[in-house]
């Protein structure tokens, strides 16, 4: 019997339909000498300290490093009866294919219960990208080698057993270091959570120990055959700070009085440059995770839940917790197809269809950039929007126009910059006109991202030519004062997990970054957030991700290192070196059992002052959200920076 080992019901379902398995068994679907079982996630979980010694029951500093000799895998009580199915058809099994989601975690889901059942026979791999009945098909036809993929499992149980050091040793170790200084709850501390707290822990002490600074600017207002236009002063360097901003408040207003004495600006330098635009890749997950928090106003969860939902129940899109945009080349003859089928799915598409051209390629196709997984794109199973409302009708817009903004042209504009001499005062005015709006045409104006910007671009200058005179219309001299750090929204804090490396200041440990994934994986960062909400570390402040006060004293206690998102992207990039060979599974354990070792001995002694109690056992909704005054340790809006008292 050849058995498929899926990950959840709902794909074994669409698997079991392709393969004709149409018969129900006992946590399966059965067909001609073929057999569809599904897992419900993990259906196995790493064992608790106490069942390795039950004397771990009771949390004791002297115990602690805890570092199991041997690793155990305990069924979980809630999905033992789908686990001993499993079993049962694993021990009939004469070939087995692994129909898990392609990525580490969706192997490990497979190989965990593979060794766990101690199954020996062949293993195939199903990789699938998309669960529409055409692409079931073609991966079906295009099994790899279990060998291929084996390595995915080893890098999954890597960092399994790496946060299961950490967790257990050190949220024991500071959970009890707390208890000595009065606190009575639990501290959890993690190897991707304790650094994402940092990133908004240091955000909002950014914010609030910001000193707003005074600057001046002048904007005049000029005037040529009829038509206004809008330029800016240009203030000696010296009297700038980095930004170009004037700190020179009397330089300011002698520099006004003089222009709004004057009559005229004479343009002395005009040039005008073509600019080029590509379109933007099709979404991986983290961009959409962003562009849905900053647009649509959804958290990283939620849009990750539409998007599975897409994926799974509705089958229009491709698999969402990707960390590429790339698509392969493969699937370039695919478009035509997904192309017609959305054609159909939405007749309001017809007007943008007729600039789409099917044949072009766009720098999205690149084997060489397309990781596991590709950019998140349309499937050919389009359907009519009316059977998706509201958020996932949103969600599917966005994904759906990136995908055909990859058959339209450039967007090209003529970018002209006008120089004026006012007065003796510099004067700069810039345009921007339109030649093709390209790609544009198929994404949103406030959606479609702009290397030019579109702030002193927004005005269409008139015909202008060197020597020629412009009258001054009106000068406005502004006083103005620089603005704090934002707060982190979810869609900044996915971004900034993504791109960790940016945040390093050791430029050798920048370096060796910028490649790899950051803080977590695609897959993990939504979870990531919402424990650190639920868990009262985090508030949500409208959109705005705000520390609390357990959460800066936990940043300050625990080792520098651990709370590090360098270390953590680091840890990151140890895992890929174990998926790709370069290290083995034992020596990476071995590496991380040996680091916690010491923390723990560096850590035993500390005191620690907790400010402010975490909601019960570290879990649940924090008991200040109705008292948020006195939960401020200082304060973190930006309100204050446009003014000072």
């Amino acid at each position: 019997m050849r058995l498929f080992l899926c990950e959840k019901p709902s794909q074994a379902k669409d698997i079991a339909k392709v393969l004709q398995a149409n018969r129900r068994g006992d946590g399966c679907w059965l067909g001609s000498n073929v057999t569809v079982t599904w897992c419900i996630g993990h259906l196995l979980e790493t064992a608790p300290p106490d069942a390795y010694d039950a004397r771990y029951k009771r949390w004791v500093l002297s115990d602690l490093p805890i570092i199991p000799e041997r690793w155990k895998m305990l069924v979980k009580p809630k999905t033992a009866g789908q686990f001993k199915a499993v079993k049962r058809l694993l021990g009939e099994a004469d070939e087995l294919v692994i129909a898990t989601d392609a990525d580490r975690e969706g192997e490990m889901i497979a190989r965990e219960l593979v060794e766990h059942c101690r199954y020996r026979g062949p293993i195939q791999r199903l990789w699938l990208s998309a669960l529409d009945d055409a692409s079931i098909r073609k991966a079906l036809a295009a099994l790899k080698p279990g060998a291929e993929t084996f390595s995915l499992y080893h890098a999954a149980l890597g960092r399994s057993r790496a946060d299961w050091l950490i967790g257990m040793n050190m949220s024991r170790l500071f959970t009890l270091l707390g208890q000595q200084s009065g606190y009575q709850g639990v501290l959890p501390v993690g190897r991707v959570q304790t650094p994402t707290l940092r990133l908004v822990v240091d955000r909002d002490r950014s914010i609030a120990d910001f000193v707003p600074v005074a600057y001046w600017a002048i904007e005049v207002q000029l005037v040529s055959d009829g038509t206004s236009f809008s330029a800016q002063w240009r203030a000696a360097e010296d009297t700038c700070d980095e930004h170009g901003r004037c700190l020179n408040q009397a330089l300011a207003q002698q520099a006004a009085a003089a222009m709004h004495s004057a009559a005229s600006a004479r343009l002395v330098r005009l040039r005008t440059e073509r600019m080029r635009e590509a379109a933007p890749l099709p979404f991986d997950l983290g961009t959409l995770q962003e562009v849905c928090s900053k647009k649509l106003g959804l958290g990283a969860q939620e849009t990750l839940d539409i998007a599975q939902a897409l994926y799974e129940t509705h089958k229009v899109i491709t698999y969402p917790r990707s960390d590429c945009g790339y698509l392969p080349l493969s699937q370039h003859a695919e478009a035509p197809l997904i192309l017609a089928a959305l054609q159909r799915a939405d007749t309001s598409l017809r007007e943008l269809l007729q600039h789409i051209e099917p044949q072009r390629r766009s720098r999205a196709w690149n084997d060489a950039k397309v990781s596991a997984h590709h950019g998140i794109i349309p499937t050919a199973a389009a359907l009519h929007l009316d059977r998706l409302v509201g958020k996932q009708r949103a969600v599917y817009s966005l994904i759906r126009a990136r995908y055909l903004a990859q058959f339209l042209p450039n967007h090209e504009y003529d970018r002209t910059q006008a120089d004026f001499d006012c007065a003796g005062q510099a004067l700069r005015a810039v345009g921007k006109q339109i030649v093709e709006p390209g790609w544009k045409r198929a994404l949103p104006q406030a959606l479609a991202p702009s290397k030019g910007g579109e702030g002193p671009m927004a005005q269409t200058l008139p015909a202008l030519s060197e020597g020629q005179d412009c009258a001054v219309a009106e000068v406005a001299l502004k006083d103005l004062w620089t603005q704090p750090p934002k707060p982190y929204t979810e869609g900044d804090l996915i971004k900034a997990m993504k791109n960790v490396a940016k945040l390093v200041a050791d430029p050798r440990l920048k370096q060796k970054l910028k490649d790899t994934t950051g803080i977590g994986t695609e897959a993990t960062r939504a979870g990531i957030i919402q424990g650190l909400l639920d868990r009262g570390y985090l508030l949500k402040q409208g959109k705005a991700l705000a520390a609390t006060p357990a959460a800066f004293s936990l940043i300050d206690a625990v080792p520098r290192a651990i709370a590090d998102p360098g270390t953590t992207a680091i840890w990151e990039q140890a895992l890929d070196m174990v998926q790709s060979g370069e290290m083995s599974l034992e020596e990476f354990v071995a590496k991380q059992s040996a680091w916690m070792s010491k923390q723990v001995q560096r850590c035993a002694g500390l005191r620690l002052t907790i400010s402010g109690p975490a909601s019960p056992a570290g879990r649940g909704a924090a008991p200040w959200k109705n008292k948020r005054k006195a939960a401020k340790p200082r304060a973190v809006g930006a309100k204050r920076a446009r003014k000072p008292a």
